[in-house]
Protein backbone atom coordinates (compact mmCIF):
# COMPACT_ATOMS: atom_id res chain seq x y z
CA UNK A 1 0.00 0.00 0.00
CA UNK A 2 1.39 3.45 -0.77
CA UNK A 3 2.74 4.92 2.30
CA UNK A 4 2.88 9.17 3.16
CA UNK A 5 6.43 8.52 4.47
CA UNK A 6 7.59 6.25 7.43
CA UNK A 7 10.78 5.85 9.16
CA UNK A 8 13.80 3.40 8.52
CA UNK A 9 13.18 -0.51 9.53
CA UNK A 10 14.70 -1.73 11.62
CA UNK A 11 18.41 -4.07 11.64
CA UNK A 12 16.40 -7.22 11.29
CA UNK A 13 13.77 -6.20 8.85
CA UNK A 14 16.51 -4.77 6.11
CA UNK A 15 18.23 -8.31 6.73
CA UNK A 16 15.29 -10.49 5.74
CA UNK A 17 14.30 -7.82 3.06
CA UNK A 18 18.44 -8.35 1.95
CA UNK A 19 18.66 -11.96 2.08
CA UNK A 20 15.54 -12.49 0.23
CA UNK A 21 16.76 -10.17 -2.68
CA UNK A 22 19.53 -12.09 -2.80
CA UNK A 23 18.01 -15.10 -2.94
CA UNK A 24 15.28 -14.39 -5.37
CA UNK A 25 18.17 -13.19 -7.46
CA UNK A 26 20.51 -16.09 -7.73
CA UNK A 27 17.23 -18.46 -8.42
CA UNK A 28 16.44 -16.00 -11.05
CA UNK A 29 19.75 -16.47 -12.75
CA UNK A 30 20.13 -20.11 -11.66
CA UNK A 31 17.26 -20.53 -13.84
CA UNK A 32 17.36 -18.67 -16.56
CA UNK A 33 20.81 -19.98 -17.33
CA UNK A 34 19.78 -23.53 -17.01
CA UNK A 35 17.37 -23.18 -19.58
CA UNK A 36 19.33 -21.18 -21.97
CA UNK A 37 22.70 -23.89 -21.97
CA UNK A 38 19.63 -26.21 -21.88
CA UNK A 39 18.68 -25.30 -24.53
CA UNK A 40 21.93 -25.35 -26.89
CA UNK A 41 22.68 -29.06 -24.84
CA UNK A 42 19.35 -30.73 -25.77
CA UNK A 43 19.72 -29.83 -29.14
CA UNK A 44 23.11 -30.98 -29.83
CA UNK A 45 22.26 -34.42 -28.26
CA UNK A 46 19.96 -34.65 -30.35
CA UNK A 47 22.08 -33.31 -33.47
CA UNK A 48 24.70 -36.26 -32.16
CA UNK A 49 27.28 -33.48 -30.99
CA UNK A 50 28.99 -34.87 -27.74
CA UNK A 51 28.20 -32.29 -25.52
CA UNK A 52 31.66 -32.73 -23.45
CA UNK A 53 30.66 -30.60 -20.32
CA UNK A 54 27.40 -28.47 -19.15
CA UNK A 55 28.05 -26.14 -16.58
CA UNK A 56 26.12 -23.71 -14.59
CA UNK A 57 28.07 -20.71 -13.32
CA UNK A 58 31.43 -20.22 -13.58
CA UNK A 59 35.42 -20.62 -11.28
CA UNK A 60 35.51 -23.61 -8.99
CA UNK A 61 33.14 -26.25 -9.27
CA UNK A 62 30.70 -27.01 -5.82
CA UNK A 63 29.08 -29.65 -7.89
CA UNK A 64 29.91 -31.97 -10.34
CA UNK A 65 28.54 -35.60 -11.67
CA UNK A 66 27.97 -37.10 -14.54
CA UNK A 67 24.62 -38.98 -14.96
CA UNK A 68 24.67 -42.89 -15.06
CA UNK A 69 22.63 -43.48 -18.24
CA UNK A 70 23.61 -40.91 -21.03
CA UNK A 71 22.52 -41.68 -24.78
CA UNK A 72 25.29 -42.90 -26.99
CA UNK A 73 28.28 -41.40 -28.00
CA UNK A 74 27.62 -39.07 -25.07
CA UNK A 75 29.77 -38.74 -21.55
CA UNK A 76 28.69 -35.05 -20.53
CA UNK A 77 30.20 -33.94 -17.31
CA UNK A 78 27.46 -31.87 -15.29
CA UNK A 79 28.97 -28.83 -13.18
CA UNK A 80 27.70 -25.96 -10.83
CA UNK A 81 30.41 -23.18 -10.46
CA UNK A 82 31.08 -21.20 -7.87
CA UNK A 83 30.35 -17.71 -9.42
CA UNK A 84 26.51 -17.84 -11.01
CA UNK A 85 26.85 -15.13 -13.50
CA UNK A 86 27.00 -17.28 -16.35
CA UNK A 87 27.08 -20.94 -18.12
CA UNK A 88 28.83 -22.60 -21.24
CA UNK A 89 28.03 -25.72 -22.66
CA UNK A 90 31.32 -27.34 -24.27
CA UNK A 91 31.46 -29.29 -27.36
CA UNK A 92 33.42 -31.76 -29.09
CA UNK A 93 35.44 -29.23 -31.76
CA UNK A 94 38.49 -29.54 -34.01
CA UNK A 95 38.77 -25.78 -33.40
CA UNK A 96 38.92 -26.21 -29.93
CA UNK A 97 41.50 -29.21 -29.21
CA UNK A 98 42.82 -32.18 -31.06
CA UNK A 99 39.74 -35.00 -31.47
CA UNK A 100 40.70 -38.20 -32.60
CA UNK A 101 39.64 -39.47 -36.28
CA UNK A 102 36.95 -42.15 -34.99
CA UNK A 103 35.49 -39.40 -32.87
CA UNK A 104 35.19 -36.66 -35.71
CA UNK A 105 31.49 -37.25 -36.66
CA UNK A 106 30.95 -35.89 -33.22
CA UNK A 107 32.64 -32.91 -33.62
CA UNK A 108 30.63 -29.88 -33.39
CA UNK A 109 32.74 -28.24 -36.35
CA UNK A 110 31.63 -31.19 -38.73
CA UNK A 111 27.78 -30.81 -38.29
CA UNK A 112 26.19 -29.44 -41.28
CA UNK A 113 25.33 -25.99 -41.56
CA UNK A 114 21.28 -26.26 -40.17
CA UNK A 115 22.43 -28.42 -37.18
CA UNK A 116 24.61 -26.16 -35.81
CA UNK A 117 22.34 -22.86 -36.30
CA UNK A 118 19.78 -24.71 -34.73
CA UNK A 119 22.22 -25.48 -31.55
CA UNK A 120 22.80 -21.91 -31.17
CA UNK A 121 20.02 -20.81 -31.80
CA UNK A 122 18.45 -23.32 -29.04
CA UNK A 123 19.80 -21.45 -26.11
CA UNK A 124 17.57 -17.94 -26.94
CA UNK A 125 14.57 -20.26 -27.93
CA UNK A 126 14.65 -22.03 -24.61
CA UNK A 127 14.22 -18.62 -22.72
CA UNK A 128 11.64 -17.44 -25.21
CA UNK A 129 9.71 -20.84 -24.48
CA UNK A 130 10.02 -20.63 -20.81
CA UNK A 131 8.65 -17.15 -20.67
CA UNK A 132 5.40 -18.71 -22.57
CA UNK A 133 5.18 -21.21 -20.40
CA UNK A 134 5.43 -18.80 -17.20
CA UNK A 135 3.27 -16.11 -19.22
CA UNK A 136 0.62 -19.51 -19.35
CA UNK A 137 0.94 -20.38 -15.92
CA UNK A 138 -0.29 -16.91 -14.33
CA UNK A 139 -2.85 -16.88 -16.97
CA UNK A 140 -3.86 -20.09 -15.84
CA UNK A 141 -3.63 -19.53 -12.23
CA UNK A 142 -5.02 -15.92 -11.83
CA UNK A 143 -3.28 -12.98 -10.43
CA UNK A 144 -5.52 -10.27 -8.74
CA UNK A 145 -4.53 -6.92 -10.03
CA UNK A 146 -6.34 -3.30 -9.76
CA UNK A 147 -9.02 -2.87 -11.36
CA UNK A 148 -8.54 -0.02 -14.28
CA UNK A 149 -10.58 2.89 -12.46
CA UNK A 150 -8.31 6.34 -13.02
CA UNK A 151 -7.67 8.46 -10.72
CA UNK A 152 -7.83 12.46 -11.34
CA UNK A 153 -5.08 13.51 -13.96
CA UNK A 154 -2.83 16.20 -12.70
CA UNK A 155 -3.85 19.79 -14.92
CA UNK A 156 -2.22 19.71 -18.37
CA UNK A 157 -1.33 16.07 -18.62
CA UNK A 158 -3.20 14.28 -21.55
CA UNK A 159 -5.96 12.36 -19.74
CA UNK A 160 -6.61 15.96 -18.25
CA UNK A 161 -7.03 17.48 -22.15
CA UNK A 162 -8.85 14.67 -22.87
CA UNK A 163 -11.49 15.11 -20.78
CA UNK A 164 -10.79 12.87 -18.04
CA UNK A 165 -11.65 13.62 -14.41
CA UNK A 166 -10.70 10.78 -12.46
CA UNK A 167 -12.99 7.37 -11.23
CA UNK A 168 -13.61 6.40 -14.49
CA UNK A 169 -13.19 2.71 -15.17
CA UNK A 170 -11.50 1.94 -18.85
CA UNK A 171 -13.38 -0.55 -20.23
CA UNK A 172 -11.90 -0.35 -23.98
CA UNK A 173 -8.56 0.61 -26.15
CA UNK A 174 -8.40 0.96 -29.68
CA UNK A 175 -6.08 2.53 -32.20
CA UNK A 176 -6.98 6.28 -33.09
CA UNK A 177 -5.39 6.15 -36.03
CA UNK A 178 -7.30 3.26 -37.39
CA UNK A 179 -11.03 3.98 -37.56
CA UNK A 180 -11.85 0.66 -38.00
CA UNK A 181 -9.44 -0.86 -35.84
CA UNK A 182 -11.58 -3.99 -33.13
CA UNK A 183 -11.62 -2.35 -29.50
CA UNK A 184 -9.17 -4.32 -27.18
CA UNK A 185 -10.76 -5.07 -23.66
CA UNK A 186 -8.62 -3.93 -20.84
CA UNK A 187 -9.11 -6.14 -18.15
CA UNK A 188 -7.13 -4.14 -15.04
CA UNK A 189 -4.65 -1.29 -14.39
CA UNK A 190 -2.15 -3.45 -15.19
CA UNK A 191 -3.52 -3.90 -18.80
CA UNK A 192 -4.03 -0.05 -19.49
CA UNK A 193 -0.62 0.67 -18.52
CA UNK A 194 1.02 -2.37 -21.04
CA UNK A 195 -1.28 -0.76 -23.51
CA UNK A 196 -0.17 2.78 -23.03
CA UNK A 197 3.23 1.78 -23.01
CA UNK A 198 3.09 0.48 -26.42
CA UNK A 199 1.14 3.27 -27.87
CA UNK A 200 3.35 5.94 -26.05
CA UNK A 201 6.56 4.11 -27.35
CA UNK A 202 4.78 4.64 -30.79
CA UNK A 203 3.64 8.47 -30.08
CA UNK A 204 0.20 6.85 -31.33
CA UNK A 205 -2.96 8.59 -30.45
CA UNK A 206 -5.15 5.94 -28.09
CA UNK A 207 -9.08 5.98 -27.73
CA UNK A 208 -10.15 4.74 -24.38
CA UNK A 209 -13.92 3.65 -23.77
CA UNK A 210 -14.60 4.54 -20.24
CA UNK A 211 -17.26 4.28 -17.56
CA UNK A 212 -18.40 6.99 -15.69
CA UNK A 213 -19.55 6.70 -11.94
CA UNK A 214 -22.96 7.17 -12.99
CA UNK A 215 -23.12 3.90 -15.46
CA UNK A 216 -23.04 5.83 -19.18
CA UNK A 217 -19.91 5.72 -21.30
CA UNK A 218 -17.79 7.72 -23.76
CA UNK A 219 -15.15 7.57 -25.47
CA UNK A 220 -12.31 9.71 -25.42
CA UNK A 221 -8.39 10.44 -27.23
CA UNK A 222 -5.24 10.64 -25.69
CA UNK A 223 -2.81 12.39 -28.04
CA UNK A 224 -0.17 10.84 -27.08
CA UNK A 225 1.67 11.34 -30.54
CA UNK A 226 2.25 14.75 -28.22
CA UNK A 227 4.55 13.55 -25.96
CA UNK A 228 7.79 14.81 -25.68
CA UNK A 229 9.58 11.49 -25.11
CA UNK A 230 8.67 8.22 -25.39
CA UNK A 231 10.90 6.87 -23.28
CA UNK A 232 8.66 4.01 -21.33
CA UNK A 233 9.25 5.16 -17.83
CA UNK A 234 7.82 7.26 -14.94
CA UNK A 235 8.26 10.52 -16.66
CA UNK A 236 6.00 9.28 -19.83
CA UNK A 237 3.46 8.31 -17.51
CA UNK A 238 3.58 11.78 -15.17
CA UNK A 239 2.79 13.19 -19.12
CA UNK A 240 -0.15 11.12 -19.44
CA UNK A 241 -1.39 11.61 -16.62
CA UNK A 242 -2.38 8.31 -15.89
CA UNK A 243 0.43 7.11 -12.96
CA UNK A 244 -1.92 5.14 -10.47
CA UNK A 245 -5.52 3.24 -10.34
CA UNK A 246 -8.08 5.26 -8.01
CA UNK A 247 -7.78 4.65 -4.53
CA UNK A 248 -9.76 6.33 -1.32
CA UNK A 249 -7.60 8.93 0.32
CA UNK A 250 -7.71 7.22 3.76
CA UNK A 251 -5.39 6.80 6.25
CA UNK A 252 -3.63 3.37 7.00
CA UNK A 253 -1.01 2.07 9.93
CA UNK A 254 -0.19 5.73 11.96
CA UNK A 255 3.50 5.31 12.96
CA UNK A 256 4.47 6.01 16.84
CA UNK A 257 5.64 9.85 17.23
CA UNK A 258 4.91 10.70 13.57
CA UNK A 259 2.91 13.79 12.06
CA UNK A 260 0.28 12.37 11.56
CA UNK A 261 -0.22 10.59 15.50
CA UNK A 262 0.72 14.51 17.12
CA UNK A 263 -1.89 15.60 14.57
CA UNK A 264 -4.84 13.46 15.98
CA UNK A 265 -5.27 11.43 11.99
CA UNK A 266 -5.97 7.37 12.96
CA UNK A 267 -6.21 4.38 10.89
CA UNK A 268 -9.45 4.71 8.92
CA UNK A 269 -9.79 8.28 8.38
CA UNK A 270 -10.42 9.40 5.32
CA UNK A 271 -9.55 13.05 4.08
CA UNK A 272 -12.38 14.95 2.29
CA UNK A 273 -10.37 18.25 2.27
CA UNK A 274 -6.61 20.19 2.90
CA UNK A 275 -6.89 23.66 2.94
CA UNK A 276 -10.44 23.67 1.93
CA UNK A 277 -9.72 21.99 -1.34
CA UNK A 278 -11.70 18.34 -1.79
CA UNK A 279 -9.07 15.74 -1.73
CA UNK A 280 -11.07 13.35 -4.33
CA UNK A 281 -8.31 10.33 -4.07
CA UNK A 282 -4.86 8.88 -2.08
CA UNK A 283 -2.54 10.20 -5.34
CA UNK A 284 -3.56 13.81 -4.99
CA UNK A 285 -3.82 14.05 -1.35
CA UNK A 286 -0.17 12.15 -1.01
CA UNK A 287 0.46 15.52 -3.60
CA UNK A 288 -0.81 17.57 -0.97
CA UNK A 289 1.84 16.34 1.66
CA UNK A 290 4.97 16.43 -0.19
CA UNK A 291 3.81 20.38 -1.04
CA UNK A 292 3.38 21.04 2.71
CA UNK A 293 6.71 22.22 3.13
CA UNK A 294 8.24 26.16 3.16
CA UNK A 295 11.50 27.75 3.22
CA UNK A 296 12.76 24.18 4.48
CA UNK A 297 9.86 23.90 7.46
CA UNK A 298 6.23 22.03 7.50
CA UNK A 299 3.58 24.59 7.31
CA UNK A 300 -0.03 23.85 8.81
CA UNK A 301 -2.51 22.41 7.17
CA UNK A 302 -6.28 22.35 7.42
CA UNK A 303 -7.78 18.94 7.04
CA UNK A 304 -11.41 17.96 7.00
CA UNK A 305 -11.83 14.47 8.04
CA UNK A 306 -14.53 11.51 7.90
CA UNK A 307 -13.85 9.40 11.09
CA UNK A 308 -17.13 6.53 11.68
CA UNK A 309 -19.31 8.73 9.97
CA UNK A 310 -18.48 12.22 11.56
CA UNK A 311 -16.71 14.97 10.19
CA UNK A 312 -13.97 16.97 11.99
CA UNK A 313 -11.52 19.40 11.55
CA UNK A 314 -7.54 18.36 12.05
CA UNK A 315 -4.55 20.85 11.84
CA UNK A 316 -1.68 19.08 10.20
CA UNK A 317 1.95 19.99 10.07
CA UNK A 318 4.11 17.42 8.08
CA UNK A 319 7.62 16.66 8.74
CA UNK A 320 10.13 17.50 6.10
CA UNK A 321 12.32 14.84 4.61
CA UNK A 322 14.27 14.81 1.39
CA UNK A 323 12.79 14.51 -1.97
CA UNK A 324 12.95 10.65 -3.24
CA UNK A 325 14.24 12.29 -6.38
CA UNK A 326 17.36 13.34 -5.28
CA UNK A 327 17.38 16.67 -6.82
CA UNK A 328 18.04 18.36 -3.33
CA UNK A 329 14.59 19.50 -2.90
CA UNK A 330 12.48 18.95 0.54
CA UNK A 331 9.17 17.51 0.70
CA UNK A 332 6.65 16.89 3.45
CA UNK A 333 5.84 13.28 5.31
CA UNK A 334 3.38 12.63 7.92
CA UNK A 335 4.01 8.72 9.22
CA UNK A 336 1.38 7.08 7.81
CA UNK A 337 0.21 4.88 4.79
CA UNK A 338 -1.53 6.62 3.04
CA UNK A 339 -4.87 5.29 0.56
CA UNK A 340 -7.02 2.42 1.05
CA UNK A 341 -6.60 -0.69 -1.43
CA UNK A 342 -7.99 -0.32 -4.82
CA UNK A 343 -10.38 -1.76 -6.09
CA UNK A 344 -9.38 -5.55 -7.19
CA UNK A 345 -10.15 -7.94 -9.86
CA UNK A 346 -9.23 -11.31 -10.24
CA UNK A 347 -7.83 -12.12 -13.97
CA UNK A 348 -7.42 -15.37 -15.05
CA UNK A 349 -7.84 -17.44 -18.29
CA UNK A 350 -8.29 -21.22 -19.30
CA UNK A 351 -6.23 -23.56 -21.29
CA UNK A 352 -6.01 -22.42 -24.52
CA UNK A 353 -6.78 -18.91 -24.00
CA UNK A 354 -3.93 -18.62 -21.43
CA UNK A 355 -1.53 -20.53 -23.37
CA UNK A 356 -2.40 -18.22 -26.49
CA UNK A 357 -1.97 -15.06 -23.83
CA UNK A 358 1.59 -16.46 -22.96
CA UNK A 359 2.45 -16.22 -27.05
CA UNK A 360 1.65 -13.29 -27.26
CA UNK A 361 2.95 -11.46 -24.66
CA UNK A 362 6.01 -13.25 -25.35
CA UNK A 363 6.12 -11.73 -29.04
CA UNK A 364 5.04 -8.27 -27.56
CA UNK A 365 7.68 -7.86 -25.07
CA UNK A 366 10.08 -9.45 -27.68
CA UNK A 367 9.01 -6.69 -30.03
CA UNK A 368 9.27 -3.88 -27.50
CA UNK A 369 12.41 -4.90 -26.47
CA UNK A 370 14.34 -4.71 -29.79
CA UNK A 371 12.13 -1.19 -30.40
CA UNK A 372 13.60 0.24 -28.04
CA UNK A 373 17.05 -1.00 -28.45
CA UNK A 374 16.89 0.17 -32.00
CA UNK A 375 15.58 3.73 -30.60
CA UNK A 376 18.73 3.68 -28.27
CA UNK A 377 20.76 2.77 -30.84
CA UNK A 378 19.67 5.80 -32.74
CA UNK A 379 19.57 8.33 -30.32
CA UNK A 380 15.38 8.03 -30.22
CA UNK A 381 14.96 6.84 -26.90
CA UNK A 382 17.64 7.37 -23.68
CA UNK A 383 20.68 5.48 -22.67
CA UNK A 384 18.53 5.30 -19.21
CA UNK A 385 16.71 2.54 -19.99
CA UNK A 386 19.36 0.17 -19.77
CA UNK A 387 19.36 -2.21 -16.55
CA UNK A 388 22.42 -4.20 -14.90
CA UNK A 389 22.42 -6.63 -12.52
CA UNK A 390 22.03 -4.56 -8.99
CA UNK A 391 18.43 -3.24 -10.74
CA UNK A 392 17.37 -6.73 -11.63
CA UNK A 393 18.19 -8.01 -8.70
CA UNK A 394 16.06 -5.44 -6.56
CA UNK A 395 12.81 -6.02 -8.95
CA UNK A 396 13.43 -9.79 -7.94
CA UNK A 397 13.53 -9.12 -4.02
CA UNK A 398 10.62 -6.80 -4.57
CA UNK A 399 8.45 -9.22 -7.09
CA UNK A 400 9.49 -12.40 -4.61
CA UNK A 401 8.27 -9.86 -1.63
CA UNK A 402 4.93 -9.85 -3.40
CA UNK A 403 4.42 -13.51 -4.03
CA UNK A 404 4.65 -16.45 -6.37
CA UNK A 405 2.75 -15.23 -9.25
CA UNK A 406 4.42 -11.73 -9.41
CA UNK A 407 7.50 -13.20 -9.05
CA UNK A 408 7.10 -15.39 -12.39
CA UNK A 409 6.07 -12.63 -13.79
CA UNK A 410 9.62 -11.47 -13.62
CA UNK A 411 10.72 -14.40 -14.31
CA UNK A 412 9.41 -13.97 -17.78
CA UNK A 413 10.11 -10.61 -18.07
CA UNK A 414 14.07 -11.31 -17.69
CA UNK A 415 13.63 -14.32 -19.80
CA UNK A 416 12.43 -12.55 -22.60
CA UNK A 417 15.20 -10.11 -21.92
CA UNK A 418 17.83 -12.83 -22.14
CA UNK A 419 16.33 -14.30 -25.45
CA UNK A 420 16.46 -11.26 -26.80
CA UNK A 421 19.42 -9.91 -25.93
CA UNK A 422 21.25 -13.54 -26.91
CA UNK A 423 19.42 -12.95 -30.87
CA UNK A 424 21.25 -9.48 -31.37
CA UNK A 425 23.90 -9.52 -34.32
CA UNK A 426 27.19 -9.30 -31.59
CA UNK A 427 29.83 -11.69 -32.35
CA UNK A 428 30.17 -12.56 -28.79
CA UNK A 429 26.66 -13.86 -28.84
CA UNK A 430 24.61 -16.10 -30.20
CA UNK A 431 23.38 -13.68 -32.37
CA UNK A 432 26.33 -13.11 -33.86
CA UNK A 433 26.96 -16.71 -34.26
CA UNK A 434 24.05 -16.91 -36.64
CA UNK A 435 25.22 -14.23 -38.65
CA UNK A 436 28.46 -15.63 -39.46
CA UNK A 437 26.42 -18.84 -40.49
CA UNK A 438 24.38 -16.28 -42.61
CA UNK A 439 27.24 -15.77 -44.44
CA UNK A 440 28.77 -19.00 -44.54
CA UNK A 441 25.17 -20.22 -46.34
CA UNK A 442 25.05 -17.16 -48.72
CA UNK A 443 28.77 -17.34 -49.64
CA UNK A 444 29.69 -21.33 -49.04
CA UNK A 445 32.57 -19.97 -47.45
CA UNK A 446 33.14 -19.50 -43.30
CA UNK A 447 34.51 -16.47 -41.84
CA UNK A 448 38.19 -16.69 -41.36
CA UNK A 449 40.02 -17.19 -38.10
CA UNK A 450 41.21 -13.51 -38.79
CA UNK A 451 38.03 -11.54 -39.58
CA UNK A 452 36.58 -13.43 -36.38
CA UNK A 453 38.99 -12.37 -34.16
CA UNK A 454 38.73 -8.77 -35.13
CA UNK A 455 34.89 -9.35 -34.86
CA UNK A 456 35.15 -10.84 -31.01
CA UNK A 457 37.47 -7.94 -30.15
CA UNK A 458 34.60 -5.57 -31.23
CA UNK A 459 32.17 -7.42 -29.83
CA UNK A 460 33.06 -7.56 -26.80
CA UNK A 461 33.66 -3.98 -26.82
CA UNK A 462 30.24 -3.23 -27.11
CA UNK A 463 29.41 -5.27 -24.70
CA UNK A 464 31.53 -3.51 -22.02
CA UNK A 465 30.13 -0.46 -22.99
CA UNK A 466 26.50 -1.87 -22.29
CA UNK A 467 27.17 -3.01 -19.20
CA UNK A 468 29.65 0.18 -18.37
CA UNK A 469 26.18 2.12 -18.54
CA UNK A 470 23.83 -0.51 -17.21
CA UNK A 471 25.68 -0.44 -14.28
CA UNK A 472 25.89 3.35 -14.38
CA UNK A 473 22.87 3.43 -14.57
CA UNK A 474 22.10 1.00 -11.46
CA UNK A 475 23.81 3.18 -8.85
CA UNK A 476 22.42 6.29 -10.42
CA UNK A 477 19.16 4.84 -9.65
CA UNK A 478 20.36 3.26 -5.89
CA UNK A 479 21.46 7.00 -5.05
CA UNK A 480 18.69 8.88 -6.67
Amino acid sequence: MPRGGRGPGSGSANWRIDVLTLVAFIVALGVLIAVHEYGHYRVAVACDVRVLRFSIGFGHPILRWRPRRQRPGQDTEFVIGLLPLGGYVKMLDERESPVPVEQRGWAFNNKPLSARAAIVAAGPAANLLLAVVLYACVNWYGVDEARAVLSPPAAGTLAAQAGLHGRETVLEVADADDPGATPVAVQSFDDLRWNLTNAGIDRQDLRLHVQQPSGSSRWVTLRLSQLESNDADAAMFRSIGLLAPWMEPAIGEVLPGSAAERSGLQQGDVVLSVDGQPVADAQQLRASIQRGVRDGQGIVQAWQVSRQGQSMALSVQPDVAESPAGNGESIGRVGAYIGAAPQMVRVSHGPVDGLWMGVTRTWEMSWLTLKMIGRMVIGEASVKNLSGPLTIADYAGKSASLGVTQYLLFLALISVSLGVLNLLPLPVLDGGHLIYYLWEAVTGKTVSDQWMERLQRGGVAVLLVMMSIALFNDFARLLG
